[in-house]
């Protein structure tokens, strides 16, 4: 009798995507997610993988630094440089099971650290080096921390992080365990038992737009083979070599840094910047041959800013994800590179959900469709039935594998995001004829305007094709009349004044492309609050309204109105 292994049943639902990659019809008809029982993706995936001619020297993970020095590290070193630092972890006390505080920046420690910590069932919490010491005490608190590995300068804030966690440095700090050591164990790794595809493996901190994040928590199955749908996405494919702009410590490092380029036997390269350049960037993809590139739309909207011809030889796998990308800076893309930026839309508690496949018709403005794997249904938010329009869920009785298990330890809020037999997503959308599906904005982001509802999403869209818009972000903004009325927080180009003369020529566009209740009726120059993820805080420029005009006589310093 022969039994197939996960690594079997994960290659063939790979192996499907790969061929029907440009046949979204017939990969969403065929595909099924693999039916895992024990699986380890480090063990059971990459080191698989590591060990195939075809990868013996091609490079897994390639690091280039501002200082143009650079590391690249192949699949079989990868295997054995995370088989020494999976047996000195064992060492010092990393036991199945144990919550590791991953804190790196872009440095291969942090891949080595990802493939370990699988390998030994350990469970990691990414943090962004951003953070700060009262977000430490939450992660080893709420979050249970039993080690941490950390950089010299985020050691250094773990000095007002009371706990017993082993303490582990990439460097030097005093009192703390050396990385550099694991280097001197065996690079022959023996797991102490079998890893269950339902063992928990990532417990991501949401980016904080709640006052206390969210606690999502992700399995040995739900990312490293959900992730099969981003892999799908993107489009990867062996041999590419894939540019993802993303932070550690967030979940699209995971998506596009881990889980999908090395699903596709595919080089994951980073230019390791500290200010962004997009010259050098453009510089640094045309001499390393990048061939797929996903980035946020902030970073999109500075790209365009730049003169994106100098790249000869641009990437044909191109794409955005984070926030939906405005129809301005997918058309630069287009007219510069000949090739169309295709949205994807997931969530920190999911795989990539919605997309614009490769080989695809795509339609302007649409994220696309969903993913293979995902059930998705529009839900009326009052009668809670499905249609052409409401809130995105995902089906339950269908329920993917790139799905989250849930909030840890936080039934009621469990409860109410799987309600009704379906994931709420909280952001609402509509749906043509065709399944195409338009994003439309968070359910606490559209409000009314005389009674008219509205999209900050739809009309800063329109603002940035002005050419001195950068960046902006439309909130209610209190009315006596009205109720409300949009108001725009611009962000200027370089080369323009925040003045009257500005800000009119910007109302009059909008007015000359935007229905009469559309129109945005107030403005004000100023940097948008983002979360440390880099998305958009609405909800802080919410408040501030509120604030200003609570008094209905007042009027904001800085504040340009259409009928001025």
């Amino acid at each position: 009798m022969t039994t197939t292994s996960g690594t079997d049943t994960f290659r063939a639902a790979r192996d499907l995507l790969l061929k029907h990659g440009q046949d979204y019809d017939t990969a969403f008809r065929e595909f099924h997610w693999p039916e895992l029982d024990e699986f380890n993706w480090a063990l059971d995936w990459f080191d698989v993988i590591a060990q195939r001619e075809t990868n013996a020297d091609r490079p897994a993970l390639w690091i280039v630094e501002e200082d143009g020095t650079e590391g690249r590290w192949t699949f079989p070193e990868l295997a054995d440089r995370s088989n020494r630092v999976a047996n000195w972890l064992r060492e010092l006390g990393v036991r199945r099971g144990d919550r590791i505080i991953l804190m790196l920046g872009n440095q291969v420690e942090l891949w080595e650290s990802m493939l370990a910590a699988m390998k030994l069932g350990a469970v990691v919490i990414p943090a962004s080096t951003l953070l700060a010491a009262a977000d430490l005490r939450d992660r080893v608190d709420r979050g249970k921390g039993k080690h941490v590995i950390a950089g010299p300068k985020e050691a250094a804030k773990f000095a007002d992080v009371p706990g017993e966690y082993t303490r582990i440095v990439v460097g030097e700090f005093a009192g703390w365990h050396s990385f550099a050591d694991a280097y001197q164990r065996s690079g022959a790794f023996t797991a102490d038992g079998v890893t269950k595809a339902t063992d928990p493996l990532l417990l991501y901190f949401t980016s904080g737009t709640t006052a206390q994040p969210k606690l999502v928590e992700h399995t040995h199955a739900s990312y490293p083979a959900g992730h099969l749908s981003t892999m799908y996405w993107i489009g990867l494919e062996p041999g590419d070599v894939h540019l993802n702009i993303s932070s550690p410590g967030w979940a699209k490092h995971a998506w596009s840094n881990i889980f999908a380029p090395w699903n596709a036997e595919a080089t994951v390269f980073l230019f390791n910047y500290t200010r962004f350049d997009a010259s050098r960037l453009l510089a640094e993809m045309a001499r390393c041959g990048v061939s797929s590139f996903c980035a946020p739309p902030t970073v999109w909207r500075m790209l365009i800013q730049a003169d994106l011809s100098q790249l000869s030889t641009p990437p044909r796998k191109v794409v955005g994800a984070g926030e939906p990308l405005n129809p301005e800076v997918i058309e630069q893309v287009q007219r510069a590179w000949g090739v169309t930026i295709r949205d994807g839309y997931g969530q920190t508690e999911t795989t990539v959900q919605v997309a614009n496949t490769p080989g695809a018709t795509i339609k302007p403005g649409s994220m696309g469709r969903p993913l293979p794997g995902y059930a998705i249904e529009l839900v009326d938010p009052v009668t809670g039935q499905p249609g052409t329009d409401g809130e995105i869920c995902i089906d339950l009785a269908r329920r993917p594998l790139g799905l989250m298990v849930g909030y840890r330890d936080d039934e009621e809020r469990n409860a109410e995001a799987m309600r009704g037999g379906y994931y709420h997503t909280g952001d609402v959308g509509s749906k043509d004829a065709d399944g195409y599906i338009t994003y439309v904005g968070r359910t606490d982001d559209v409000f009314k305007a005389s009674d008219y509802r509205i999209s900050p999403f739809e009309l800063e869209s329109v603002l940035i094709e002005h050419e001195a818009v950068a960046e902006a972000a439309v909130v209610p903004s209190p009315d006596p009349v009205r109720l409300a009325v949009p108001k725009a927080y611009v962000v200027l180009a370089a080369g323009w004044e925040p003045n009257a003369a500005t800000a009119k020529s910007i109302m009059e566009h909008a007015k000359e492309v935007l229905a009469p209740y559309k129109r945005i009726r107030r403005l004000e120059f100023t940097e948008l609050p983002k979360t440390i993820s880099g998305k958009i805080r609405r909800v802080e420029l919410r408040g501030k309204e509120d604030e200003q005009y609570a008094d209905p006589d007042a009027r904001p310093e800085g504040e340009f109105r259409e009928d001025d």
